[in-house]
């Protein structure tokens, strides 16, 4: 699985501005809620659900947000890079400027996890937290974690 699977260019967003971590993943939840069909309520409760049972910042300032819901078959993806760093209480204690979330079916299926570990091994990679860290548009956030320049290049035109 790569995250161009789970992920489009239009799923991206550059320099957001949330004030605060409940803001933030409320209207990411909304957003992402609205591309896969969903009323946004129960998507927004089942990302800070989630968010509940432990911080989501995975450290170096990523945070992968993500829940399981029903009424989606594949899973959903939302890139953002944030304009200021804001405290997420991830594990390093580091504030956060890059989130990925992700949502997944609640019905038990491998692609899941994939998706999440693929997200994941993505937003390790130093080279691509710099490409995402310097990307200054949608385009070229979503070319800096698949490795599509063309995307980036297409939307330059």
């Amino acid at each position: 699985m790569k995250v161009a699977d789970f992920l489009s260019p239009a799923s991206t967003l550059v320099e957001a501005r949330p004030l605060d971590k409940p803001q933030l993943l409320g209207e990411l939840a909304e957003r992402a809620a609205r591309a896969v069909g969903l009323d946004a309520g129960p998507v927004v409760s089942a990302i800070l659900a989630r968010e509940e049972l432990g911080s989501t910042g995975v450290g170096g300032g990523v945070a992968i947000p993500h829940a399981r819901l029903g009424g989606i078959d594949q899973p959903h993806g939302l890139l953002v890079r944030l304009k200021r760093p804001i405290d997420f209480a991830a594990i390093d204690g580091e504030p956060v400027d890059v989130v990925f979330l992700l949502l997944m079916s609640d019905k038990p299926k491998g692609e899941q996890l994939s998706a999440l570990a693929c997200a994941s091994r993505a937003l390790r990679d130093p080279k691509t937290l710099a490409g995402l860290r310097a990307a200054r548009t949608g385009p070229d956030l979503y070319a800096a974690i698949t490795g599509d320049g063309a995307a980036a290049k297409t939307a330059a035109e």
